[in-house]
């Protein structure tokens, strides 16, 4: 397991690895959101957060996500490809949440996202702490906020 502290040679690639899953992880708001006719007309479940919450959150959560990918991109251990490989995954699950939610207005469908994107979470979760400690437990609030996710997703459909 490797535990390397970081120094400022790392600088450039952590930044990089932030930037790209922020911006990675915020492209699906571009295509639809909360300001969409059809979610202003749901039900709002009585746990659903004020809407500024998803906009502290979501990029908080990417910021941990990048420095976890490349404290993981950085190391040669064993285990480090199918790490990433699980972190992609993951990373597809989480956007495509957002079009089958908002775009395709499927509750259901996104409700199956999120379970799957859980697992996957989870999995990569594991993984990384294989790799490196630190980066699987940078995963620990991710994985709060989609198993949050999942139970708010619930609702919406149990209130609509």
């Amino acid at each position: 397991m490797s535990q390397e502290p970081l120094g400022r040679s790392d600088a450039p690639g952590l930044l990089a690895a932030v930037v790209v899953v922020n911006v990675v992880g915020s492209v699906p708001a571009v295509l639809g959101g909360p300001d969409t006719a059809w979610f202003q007309s749901l039900t709002k479940p009585g746990l659903y957060p004020p809407p500024w919450v998803f906009g502290v959150v979501w990029p908080l959560l990417f910021t941990l996500l990048g420095v976890a990918v490349y404290l993981v991109w950085r190391t040669d251990a064993a285990d480090r490809t199918t790490a990433l490989g699980l972190f992609v995954a993951q990373m597809a699950f989480n956007v495509a949440w957002t079009p089958v939610f908002f775009r395709a207005q499927n509750l259901t469908l996104a409700l199956g996202v999120v379970a799957v994107l859980l697992v996957l979470a989870a999995a990569t979760a594991l993984v990384f702490r294989r790799v490196d400690r630190r980066a699987g437990l940078l995963l620990v609030p991710y994985l709060l906020w989609v198993c949050f996710a999942g139970v708010l997703n619930y609702n919406f459909i149990a209130v609509n």
